[in-house]
């Protein structure tokens, strides 16, 4: 067997574990979602006055809708379903999050920086382009064109 054949004879196999793999990254994002959603709910007032100490319009508004966003988002994308469309406004809200808190403090994570909104900037960006999966409620309800 050529090098060539070896490589393309791999890349057919991997292909069994792309929707592994949309399920599994779904799954953690949706996690990492989780307890900042849970933490502004727990807490929307302090948001709201932290949200307009930063200089974000209409603080208390914004503080329901990033909560309700990102709540959303964890129960869309741990059950596949709308992951396209939901997709959309949590990058919304990871581009607020990167300008208004976390781009001043640089890129790496150690230091409150950009780097983990990012990575799930870069994750949703990929369910938008490749949608939930085999394993998801997207497939079962919209079939292979989803």
């Amino acid at each position: 067997m050529k090098v060539k054949d070896i490589y393309l004879e791999f890349s057919r196999l991997g292909e069994y574990l792309q929707s592994l793999g949309l399920f599994l990254a779904r799954l953690a994002v949706a996690y990492g979602f989780y307890e900042p959603a849970m933490m502004k709910w727990a807490g929307i007032n302090s948001v709201a006055e932290w949200f307009g100490s930063m200089g974000i319009p209409f603080p208390l508004l914004n503080a329901y809708l990033a909560a309700s966003t990102e709540t959303l988002g964890v129960v869309l994308l741990t059950l596949g379903f709308m992951t396209r469309l939901i997709s959309i406004p949590l990058i919304i809200v990871m581009i607020v999050a990167i300008v208004t808190v976390h781009l001043p403090n640089g890129f790496s994570a150690g230091d409150n920086g950009f780097e983990i909104p990012l990575y799930y900037m870069l994750f949703l960006l990929i369910f938008v382009s490749h949608g939930a999966g085999k394993f998801s409620l997207d497939r079962l309800i919209f079939g292979k064109r989803n």
